[in-house]
C-alpha cells in the first residue's frame, strides 16, 4: 500500500505490459506469432524495483498473453502483489480505432475473460495500444461499465515518433496505411493535460491523459528518459525535473507512463535493437529509473490509476465530446 502524505500533489503511474511479440507484431517482424516473451524475466524485476518504493501501480496487460497458460503465474504475481490490473486489448493491434463497433466489443471482452481467469481481476481500466482510440471505443468503455480510459497522448510528437518508426521497420504498403495513425497527429497535442470527461451518445467516461511536459507537450515519459541519457545522463535528468517543476506549477497532477523495456536491456534480448536505448545494458537503466522514480517520490504521492480515479469522480471535471476526425477543432464543454 503505498504511504501517503496529503500535503503533496497526487500522481499516477502506469505500465503497458507490452510483449516482446507485440513489438515484433507492430515492426512488422516474422516470428511475432509464435509469441515470444519476456514476461518472466521483466515482471518479476519490475515487481521487486516497485517494491523498493513502495509504488502500487496499474499494469495495463494484453489479453493475448493472459490466455496463454505458461503465463498465468507471472500475471497472477502482479495482482498478488497488490497492484491494480487494466485492460490492454486483446491482440495489441494499435489501429484499434479502424475496428467496427462488434469488433471493438469482442476485443474487450476477450481480453476481459483471459486477464480475469489469469489474474482473478477484471479490470475496468482501458488503454488502447499506441494510443488508439476512436469514439467506438469510447462508446463500448462506457457501456461495458468502465471506470476510465487512459488512451490519449497530447503531443505534436506524433508524427516525428511515425517517421522514425516506418524508417526501421519492415512494413507492405498495406500494413503502413493501417499503421497510417501510428503514435497519433499533430493535433493530439491540442488535447488537455488535465483529467476531463468525454461526453458521448453513450454516456461519459473519465479520461486521464498520459502526461507530457505542461506548454511545449513533449514526452516525459521514462522510454522518451531513457533515450535522452544515451546522449546525456545530466540533461536526461534535468528535464525529468524542469517537467515535474512545470506540473507543479500548472497544477497538472501526472500520469507516468512505464513499458517493459525500461526495465530490460540488450544484454537481456538483442532482437530488440531498433527500439530506442535497447543498447544499453540493464542495469543502466535500472539505475536511473531508480533515480526518476526518486525524483517522483519527492514532490508526489504516487497512486496507482484506479486510486487515482476515486478522487477525480469528487471532483468537478470539465467534458469534451469525442470527434476525432477533427480533432483540431474540439472545444471543451463547461460541465
Amino acid at each position: 500500500m503505498n504511504r501517503q502524505n496529503t500535503l503533496k500533489p497526487k500522481a499516477s503511474l502506469s505500465l503497458d505490459l507490452d510483449n516482446k511479440w507485440s513489438y515484433m507484431k507492430t515492426h512488422g517482424d516474422r516470428g511475432w506469432d509464435a509469441f515470444p516473451s519476456y514476461l518472466p524475466i521483466v515482471v518479476p524485476r519490475t515487481l521487486k524495483l516497485l517494491r523498493e518504493f513502495d509504488f502500487t501501480i496499474t499494469w495495463f496487460i494484453v489479453g493475448q498473453d493472459a490466455a496463454l497458460p505458461q503465463h498465468r503465474d507471472v500475471l497472477r504475481s502482479i495482482a498478488d502483489a497488490g497492484h491494480e490490473i487494466g485492460n490492454h486489448s486483446f491482440h495489441h493491434e494499435p489501429w484499434l480505432h479502424l475496428y467496427s463497433r462488434e469488433q471493438i466489443a469482442d476485443e474487450l471482452a476477450r481480453a476481459e475473460v483471459a486477464i480475469e481467469d489469469a489474474t482473478g481481476v477484471c479490470p475496468t481500466g482501458f488503454r488502447g495500444p499506441g494510443f488508439s482510440v476512436s469514439t467506438n471505443v469510447l462508446e463500448v468503455l462506457i457501456e461495458r461499465g468502465y471506470q476510465f480510459d487512459a488512451s490519449t497522448f497530447p503531443t505534436y510528437l506524433g508524427p516525428l515518433a511515425r517517421a522514425y518508426y516506418f524508417m526501421t521497420a519492415k512494413l507492405t504498403p498495406e500494413e503502413k496505411k493501417r499503421r497510417s495513425k501510428l503514435f497519433g497527429t499533430i493535433a493530439d497535442g491540442t488535447r488537455p493535460l488535465k483529467p476531463y470527461r468525454w461526453a458521448t451518445d453513450a454516456g461519459t467516461l473519465l479520461e486521464i491523459p498520459v502526461t507530457t511536459m505542461p506548454l511545449t507537450k513533449v514526452p516525459i515519459h521514462l522510454s522518451y528518459l531513457l533515450y535522452l541519457a544515451r546522449f546525456s545522463r545530466f540533461a536526461a535528468r534535468r528535464y525529468f525535473r524542469t517537467a515535474l517543476w512545470m506540473c507543479e506549477q500548472s497544477g497538472t497532477e501526472p500520469s507516468i507512463l512505464l513499458h517493459p523495456l525500461d526495465f530490460l536491456g540488450g544484454d537481456d534480448d538483442g532482437d530488440l535493437s531498433f527500439f530506442p536505448a535497447m543498447d544499453r545494458p540493464a542495469t543502466w537503466k535500472l539505475d536511473l529509473v531508480r533515480e526518476f522514480f526518486a525524483m517522483l517520490t519527492a514532490r508526489f504521492d504516487m497512486l496507482p490509476m484506479g486510486q487515482y480515479a476515486d478522487l477525480l469522480a469528487e471532483r468537478k471535471l470539465p467534458t469534451r465530446r469525442p470527434n476525432f476526425a477533427t480533432e483540431a477543432t474540439l472545444a471543451s464543454v463547461s460541465s
